[in-house]
């Protein structure tokens, strides 16, 4: 699979990984977006956390929007989920997420 952002991709999934393997599974989200915010400042990768992302319809902002949970490099969106496994729906919530930019 090739990944847009590479290099930036693996250091940001490195520090996902890293926080995984301390944390193991069965924490709420906000425990692991709070480790991983530690994790990124630890590596030096640039993020910022709870940002506001304008969605569009027909070219105009819709009033709701989302907030993605960390946006990387001012380029690469972040979602925690704090799942076994991904449904279908989370998979559709994230790719609309991406396309509404």
């Amino acid at each position: 699979m090739e990944l847009l952002y590479e290099d930036k991709s693996y250091l940001i999934i490195g520090a996902a990984m890293a926080v995984h393997q301390e944390l193991g599974h069965g924490f709420l989200e906000a425990v692991y977006q709070e480790a991983l915010e530690n994790e990124f400042s630890q590596r030096n990768i640039p993020f910022k956390s709870e940002i506001p992302v304008t969605i569009y319809y027909k070219d105009k902002p819709l009033k709701k929007g989302y907030f993605a949970d960390f946006i990387c490099y001012n380029e690469i969106i972040v979602e925690l989920k704090a799942l076994s496994s991904l449904k279908n729906g989370h998979r559709a919530q994230i790719l609309n997420y991406i396309n509404s930019n």
